[in-house]
Parts: structure tokens; sequence; C-alpha cells
């Protein structure tokens, strides 16, 4: 149904950003992560799983490096509503 789901590995902070017309679902495979909203942040350990609904901004960050497993529409931009020359990744490329 024009989903993809990916695996990423990630180490730090992402940009703020937000996505307006997709909701995004992390899963966290391995390691412990956070997502961050402007008012509060919630911590997820491996096996729990969080969707940000469309429109509401945020930014990811772990202290070490963990694996994630997102699940959004195929057409998402990684980085939503900016560009970002460091984390917006290439429209359709597949490693």
């Amino acid at each position: 149904n024009g989903q993809e789901v990916k695996l990423v590995k990630c180490k730090g902070e992402f940009v703020w950003h937000q996505h307006d017309e997709q909701d995004e679902l992390f899963l966290v495979w391995k390691g412990n992560f956070r997502v961050e909203f402007r008012d509060r942040a919630v911590e997820l350990s491996a096996g729990e799983f969080l969707v940000v609904p469309r429109g509401i901004e945020h930014r990811t960050a772990a202290e070490e490096e963990v694996e994630v497993v997102i699940f959004e529409p195929a057409e998402t931009r990684n980085t939503g509503n900016i560009a970002d020359d460091k984390f917006t990744a290439p429209d359709g490329v597949a490693i």
C-alpha cells in the first residue's frame, strides 16, 4: 500500500522537522532511542514503538548507536519539511 519499512542506525541528534502529510512509526530494534518534541521527550528501548502524528515537529536522538525500524509512506523525505545538507537522504536511492 505504498509503505516502506526501513532499518536505520543512528547516533546523536537528528534535525528538528515535521511531516505535514504522513504519520511516522519508530520501532526500536536494538538499543535505546529518544523522540523529542518541543514540550517533552519519549524514551524507547528495544521492542518499544512510537507513532509521531503528521504535522508534529520532532527530532530523534540516541546517546549510543541504535537500530530503529521506521514504517512510513515510500515518498516520505526523512527530514520532512526541511532540506539539510548533512541529514536529508537522496530520493529514490535504495541500499
